[in-house]
């Protein structure tokens, strides 16, 4: 008869292994993920789960064990995440972390071209703005090569609520908007127009 605890001290070393793998793909020793692998256990761990644990050491052992693999799992996906994102992320990253705390923060980068005019917008009808805004953040997100985010009529919706907002605000009649890129996302910047 099978011990029910080799079930677990199977899954323990396969978990080992794995995370052996991994950190030989991290390294560059491995060129691909072991998947395969991940898998198997993932699958195996699936079987496990459908069991009914009436022991509570087993029990105990095994949420042990899922706890320590689930904390593997989300530091292997942040790490692939790290190396598609590529070394110019890693390295301003690294920067960031490694600079003075009493420096001043750096201003955001902005891409988009200097000369973007201002769309004014006034109280009432204003469609076309609207239209105008939309055609040039689509714009941008293409350049970016990023799919558009947010619809005509959310993008009407969110003008409206924060045209109120900066009229409430500064007290004026007319608010423009911009479209401009930072730091690779696309962003509606507004100003308040004296009248």
């Amino acid at each position: 008869m099978i011990k029910q605890d080799d079930e677990l001290d199977k899954l323990e070393e396969d978990i080992r292994k794995l995370k052996n793998k991994y950190d030989q793909f991290f390294a560059g020793i491995l060129k691909v993920p072991p998947n395969f692998e991940r898998h198997q256990i993932e699958t195996f761990i699936h079987e496990l789960n459908k069991q009914k644990m009436r022991d509570g050491t087993r029990r105990f052992r095994f949420s042990t064990i899922m706890s320590r693999f689930n904390q593997y799992r989300e530091l292997w996906a942040r790490r692939i995440r790290e190396r598609e994102e590529g070394p110019l992320d890693f390295r301003r990253r690294q920067k960031a972390m490694s600079a003075p705390h009493d420096a001043a923060p750096a201003l955001p980068r902005v891409t988009s071209p200097a000369s973007d005019p201002y769309v004014k917008m006034a109280p009432g009808g204003n469609g076309d703005e609207v239209r105008r805004l939309y055609e040039e953040i689509e714009r941008e997100n293409q350049k970016l090569g990023k799919p558009a985010g947010l619809t005509l009529e959310q993008l009407a919706s969110m003008i409206q609520k924060q045209t109120e907002i900066v009229r409430a605000k500064y007290h004026v009649n007319h608010v423009a908007f911009r479209v401009e890129t930072v730091d690779g996302k696309v962003k509606l910047k507004a100003k308040p127009l004296q009248d």
